[in-house]
């Protein structure tokens, strides 16, 4: 079977709220709830955390150890030569990448995600948010590692930040595949960058307490608030080129 091996990028740094990775919600660090999620998939071989080399990162690294996973250590802006040197000594086929600002992600989703890809050999890149169709926050990456290392050779620029964005804008040279589920629930923000995010994330979690949340039941209790979907629905979403 295809090894998958999962890398969760998270630093105490972040422009728009920072710290946002060790908050906790209902009793759980932000960090702690997405490793748990990946790990209830049953999707991975291994999985590991890369934060940065600076200081302030220590608290990631002390939460990991806390955690019990993993934790490598790299340049703080070079996020894909942070994720190679991850996956360096690990038996990896293919990376799942996270990022540690997605803690309402749904583990059935990520095992979806991670069949899919181990049924169609030969892809390079496989992504929910080719066309977006899920809520910000609860999309899934997997890279061939073959390809994440071409990557690190050939990419520049805010690249080398989002790791994965060379393959997906040059499709021409990669292999890429789009996963589509429907229902279309991109209309919901769910990840976690603003306080406007952390308030309804916040909410959800003091409902839900501190378990995984199928995104069916949440999609489901969230339709009928409408107060609570408004509390980030303006809130803009970086362009790809922001680092």
């Amino acid at each position: 079977m295809t090894r998958i091996v999962g890398i969760v990028q998270a630093r105490m740094g972040s422009s728009r709220l920072p710290g946002k990775v060790l908050r906790t919600l209902a009793g759980r660090s932000v960090l702690g709830r997405v490793v748990r999620a990946a790990g209830e998939s049953g999707a991975l071989a291994d999985l590991v955390v890369a934060t940065s080399t600076e200081g302030v990162d220590d608290a990631v690294a002390a939460e990991c150890a806390r955690l019990g996973v993993r934790c490598h250590r790299g340049p703080v802006d070079d996020v894909l030569d942070r994720f190679v040197g991850a996956l360096d000594g690990r038996p990896g086929d293919a990376v799942m990448r996270f990022t540690a600002d997605c803690p309402l992600l749904d583990p059935e989703i990520i095992r979806l995600v991670a069949d899919v890809y181990r049924a169609a050999p030969g892809l390079d890149y496989l992504s929910t948010s080719i066309t977006r169709t899920l809520p910000r926050g609860l999309d899934v990456e997997i890279i061939d590692a073959g390809a994440l290392r071409t990557l690190h050779r050939v990419a520049t620029g805010h690249h080398r930040v989002h790791v994965t964005s060379y393959a997906y804008t040059h499709p021409e040279l990669f292999r890429v595949l789009g996963v589509t589920l429907t229902p279309d629930r991109s209309d919901l923000r769910l990840t976690l960058d603003t306080e406007e995010d952390w308030a309804l994330v916040r909410a959800v979690t003091d409902h839900f307490g501190d378990v995984s949340v199928p995104l069916a039941e949440l999609a489901g209790w969230l339709a009928g608030r409408p107060t609570l979907r408004a509390l980030n629905a303006g809130v803009r979403q970086k362009r790809l080129e922001e680092s």
